[in-house]
């Protein structure tokens, strides 16, 4: 078998990492070694974050939605409890930008709510 001469396929690896660890603090952006492990925790957190990412956008939501539906007299859960009775079937993410952006709308969709809950019972 012929013999394969690694030195610009390693000296690409080497800028890759140089590249990727650039602005790390200490031995994380100097050497070899460091900035190997640093690139590889990098990317652990990336993969972690970007599904956490997704779980604290939808906390913000619930959050705002808790917040409106305060303030027209119902609680998070009874007032996604009314629109389920009412059929309303809006998204988290929906409703979180009605109670951002339209107060007179989020009212509305909070009337629709209690009056499918005083119908239930």
């Amino acid at each position: 078998m012929a013999r394969v001469k690694r030195a610009v396929a390693g000296r690409k690896k080497r800028q890759t990492l140089v590249q990727r660890t650039k602005g790390y603090y200490g031995t994380s952006s100097r050497t070899f070694r460091g900035m190997k492990e640093q690139s590889q925790h990098s990317m652990q957190y990336q993969y972690r974050d970007r599904r956490n990412k997704k779980r604290d956008i939808r906390a913000l939501w619930i959050q705002r939605i808790n917040a409106a539906a305060r303030v027209n007299g119902l609680s998070y859960s009874q007032f996604m409890h009314g629109l389920k009775l009412a059929g309303v079937e809006l998204d988290r993410k929906v409703l979180a930008q009605v109670a951002y952006e339209d107060a007179e709308g989020f009212a509305a969709l909070a009337e629709v709510a209690k009056k499918a809950i005083e119908a239930a019972q």
